[in-house]
């Protein structure tokens, strides 16, 4: 039996077996626990032909699955791998049989002995809360108490404590894994295991600490509770963890804590409302998430995080949802103003801040200097270094961009958003292969989040490869509910291949689009531009710069735009935006 301690190495790629992990060129590949069951099985056998029956009985051994399972999987291996399906460079389907690995493999044993700064550190996955109630509709407080748990043991010790972020534990809500599985594959070190039940208007929480190598509990204990004290709850399982791995509560973080939620009940309930429906990031969860926020802070109107949630809710429509932008920049510079007086050591509040100053005022040192501040008050908040990844690369900082968005990606590595935006840096910088790598993996953690297709896209366009690049915008255009930036980016690429007509039947498909609700003119000049019909385009986009329209940040780091640089007409709208010094 191969050694669990073994590590294979092709090309830029490493297999750590222990660890259940595949990274490229030092950068983790997420893939699906099966997915890598199926990639492990070939790599301990390079050159041997495995039979299919045999590779699903090692894959799935307790389960009859059907053959298109496997195909499945060896299909993602590939795309994951950068592998055609013409190319015999890693995975070759050997008719009538099964699959051969054909790579060059070198294989190792890893060290037995962790360093001193390995032990040293502890990784925490908490695990969702489950809800034993009877009533279902609890669960958006399973869900809101498994998101403030990762916030607040985030924050005991940052420099020795990490915590796994909310997407990626969310993965395993009522899973039948053990906590074995699970610590393999987020690579924790310890696990929180909680549940609640709802009885009359109390709340009884049972929390376990477990240590995920032996699944030995090294601590439990059980609350009754009001909904009053949550924090309390809260802060007593911070401390009760702290002291089972000895890591040190400061009081000033303690005191953080404190501040952190309201003293309202109900308002604090319908926070966690607004963040169950934030979560599912579609227009009518929205609306709803907008409504819970705002009536929070109607019960109490210093609570910084309810304000922090209607600031984010608004900032992110315009970018995700094709929201009106002076409509959403008033009232997330409301949202964010309010979160910062209230609690202005707060990251979810200097984070809010950071998005107004980006995306709508665009001043880009400000946004720096606000997710740097969130950043300080909480090192595990995974939203201020993505965003802080974004703004450096904006400002051509793209080494430092890398280091905040591997953060991010360590923080939340299931989050198929981070490694699309990884995607979006590595294309800034040029590094057009780390990009297609980037997008592969956020297609493979969601096939059908839309971002990745994007980003696949738009390499592929940026690299001359037209034909994958219109299917992946295709995909993307299918899976966006409309979102605009594929509509467009469709439409300059048809431009671009002389395909004048379909290009100009979506510029008619956006304008009809445009009587039933908003489309940001920024997406009628970028089809111009590809058809190089340069007065309409500078029509639109002055367009876009009178409503704000929050895309004009990709003007002055875009390449599609390289063909307007020299144009005095582009110059001059540069500045007018405040995208030059001059």
């Amino acid at each position: 039996m191969p050694s669990d301690l073994k590590i294979y190495e092709f090309e830029g790629f490493r297999v750590e077996v222990d660890k259940r992990l595949l990274l490229h060129n030092g950068v983790s590949v997420p893939l699906t626990p099966k997915v890598f069951d199926t990639l492990l099985h070939l790599v301990q056998r390079p050159g041997y032909v495995v039979d299919k029956e045999e590779l699903m009985r090692a894959i799935w051994p307790d389960t009859v699955v059907e053959e298109n399972n496997l195909n499945q999987n060896i299909s993602t291996l590939r795309r994951v791998l950068g592998q055609n399906q013409a190319e015999k460079r890693y995975i070759v389907t050997v008719p009538g049989k099964g699959y051969q690995f054909v790579g060059n493999i070198v294989s190792r044993d890893q060290s037995l002995r962790a360093s001193t700064s390995e032990k040293s550190r502890a990784t925490i996955a908490v695990l969702p809360f489950e809800n034993l109630s009877a009533d279902q509709e609890k669960e958006y407080l399973a869900d809101g108490l498994t998101e403030e748990t990762i916030v607040s043991l985030g924050q005991i010790d940052p420099n020795h404590l990490s915590v796994i972020g909310r997407t990626s534990v969310m993965v395993y809500k009522r899973t039948t894994k053990t906590l074995a599985e699970i610590g393999r594959e987020l690579n924790a070190s310890h696990v929180v295991e909680s549940s609640l039940r709802a009885e009359g208007g109390r709340l009884r929480i049972t929390s376990k600490l477990i240590r995920a190598l032996d699944q030995v509990q090294i601590w439990s204990s059980s609350y009754d509770s009001e909904p009053v004290s949550m924090l309390a709850f809260q802060r007593e399982l911070g401390s009760a963890i702290a002291e089972q791995i000895r890591l040190q509560l400061s009081p000033e973080r303690m005191t953080a804590l404190a501040r952190r939620q309201t003293k309202n009940a109900e308002a604090y309930d319908l926070y966690l409302r607004g963040r169950y429906f934030w979560h599912q990031l579609t227009p009518p969860t929205t609306k709803r998430a907008i409504e819970h926020f705002t009536h929070a802070t109607q019960l109490d109107p210093k609570y910084a995080l309810a304000w922090s949630g209607i600031a984010d809710t608004y900032a992110s429509a315009p970018i995700n949802g094709d929201a009106p932008s002076l409509d959403a920049w008033a009232r997330a510079r409301e949202g964010a103003a309010r979160a910062i007086a209230a609690e202005p050591d707060l990251a979810e509040a200097q984070t809010s801040q950071g998005f107004v100053k980006f995306w709508f005022d665009w001043e880009w040192q400000a946004a720096e200097d606000a997710y740097r501040k969130a950043i300080v008050l909480d090192p595990n908040y995974p939203l201020s270094h993505r965003m802080l990844g974004i703004v450096l690369a904006h400002l051509g900082r793209h080494q430092e961009a890398k280091i905040e968005m591997r953060r991010a990606r360590e923080i939340e590595p299931l989050l198929a958003v981070h490694q699309s935006l990884s995607a979006y840096l590595a294309f800034l910088e040029g590094d057009f292969d780390a990009a297609i790598q980037f997008a592969r993996q956020a297609i493979v953690v969601a096939p059908d989040f839309w971002m990745g297709h994007f980003q696949l896209g738009q390499v592929y366009l940026q690299i001359g490869k037209a034909e994958l690049a219109l299917d992946s915008l295709n995909q993307s255009a299918r899976l966006s509910g409309g979102n605009s930036k594929a509509f467009s980016l469709r439409g300059y690429l048809l431009a671009k291949l002389g395909r004048k007509d379909e290009a100009l039947e979506l510029i008619s498909t956006l304008e009809a689009l445009a009587r039933e609700r908003y489309v940001p003119p920024y997406a009628m000049a970028l089809i111009y531009v590809g058809l190089e019909q340069l007065d309409l385009a500078f029509d639109w986009l002055d367009r876009a710069y009178e409503v704000r329209d929050v895309h004009m940040i990709f003007l002055p780091i875009d390449p599609k735009w390289d063909s307007l640089r020299a144009d005095t007409r582009f110059i001059e709208l540069l500045q007018r935006c405040a995208f030059t010094k001059s």
